[in-house]
Parts: C-alpha cells; structure tokens; sequence
C-alpha cells in the first residue's frame, strides 16, 4: 500500500445494497483518494469514485464479491445479486481501495490526491455553488427500500 498521506482509521463496516457481500475492515492506517480516470467513471456508473485504501490483512469478507479485471493491471468487485460496486484493487496489490459510498456509517473523508484528473469533468469544480435540498418526508413515503441496512 502506498503509505503517502496515509491516516489513521478506525475499524468500518461495509456492504453491496442487497447485502449479500459485506466486509469489516480493523483499525489502522488508510489512504483516501478520489480518482476520476474514465475506468472509475465507467465503473461507478458516476464522475468520480472516492475511494478509501486499507491492508488486505485488515479485510474480512461475509459473502463473495464478483470480480473483473478491467486491465491489466485492475479488478473491480462488485456483488453479483445487486450490481453494487464495492472495490477496486491494483492486480497482486496488499491493498483494497473500497468505494466510500458502501460503508456502513459514514466517515470523515479527506482525500490526499485526485488520480485522473485529466477525465475529470467539468461541473464537479461547480456542485459546491448548486443550490442544495434535502430529502423530504413526502418524497420518502411512497418509497419502499429493497435496501440492506446494516445492524451494527
């Protein structure tokens, strides 16, 4: 693992949406990064991907996550039931970069560098000016979540 701008972080949980693959990952240090290379975009289905880098050591995994090696040099997990992309991972790397968005619990993200920044596009520099609403109740009523919550 690339020890640069590494943090220390407590221990996490994380999972697909159906559930199906969930993994906990120990204390220790990590690496957060965000990369907007067009393999991540493609791969997230969005602009970038935020991703948070720990020891393979560190991972346990409850269910399989599917793999495919997007080049040479990377495989991208994902769960086979939901779609939900869960990693990406350097090919015979000791490290797993976990999409952020599958953590349980949200966590303070700070990420040290942007890898790709050549495909980054042009309207992430302006979401922070984008007026911003919140999920309302009258929206969320109707909606029945198929979604895995997690009972930590």
């Amino acid at each position: 693992m690339n020890r640069t701008g590494c943090v220390e972080t407590g221990a996490f949980r994380g999972a697909c949406q159906c559930g199906a693959v969930r993994y906990h990952a120990t204390q220790g240090a990590a690496r957060h990064t965000v990369c907007h290379c067009r393999m991540c975009q493609r791969a997230t289905g969005n602009a970038f991907a935020p991703l948070l880098e720990v020891e393979n050591s560190r991972i346990t995994w409850q269910g399989s996550p599917k793999s495919f090696r997007s080049s040479s040099i990377a495989e991208r997990g994902f769960c086979a039931n939901c779609g939900t992309p869960i990693f990406y991972r350097q090919i015979g790397a000791d490290s797993t970069e976990f999409m952020v968005g599958t953590i349980d619990t949200p966590i303070e993200f700070t990420p040290v560098a942007n890898h790709g920044a050549e495909s980054r596009l042009a309207w992430v520099f302006g979401l922070a000016a984008v007026a911003e609403q919140e999920t309302v109740a009258s929206v969320e009523a109707p909606v029945v979540s198929h979604q895995y919550e997690h009972g930590d």
